[in-house]
């Protein structure tokens, strides 16, 4: 059975939604918890550290990601 970060992309940035999920644009979680959870969990150290792509664009790093869910997987 295929896991989920296999769905990542090899490299590259993804986006808040694509990680938490989105309900109204039926984009599963990778990591089913709140946006203001995965935000305090970012200023805590928790999660990775985004990057900022743009003015407006904060994006994480898959690999970062991988990683994360990695860790969470191995915590269970």
């Amino acid at each position: 059975m295929a896991t989920v970060s296999n769905h990542l992309p090899e490299t590259g940035f993804i986006r808040l939604p694509q990680i938490i999920g989105n309900k109204k644009t039926n984009i599963p979680a990778l990591i089913p918890i709140s946006r203001t959870s995965f935000l305090n969990g970012v200023k805590s150290g928790k999660y990775p550290k985004p990057v900022k792509l743009g003015e407006r664009t904060t994006a994480w790093r898959v690999e970062d990601v991988r990683a994360l869910i990695a860790s969470l997987g191995s915590a269970a």
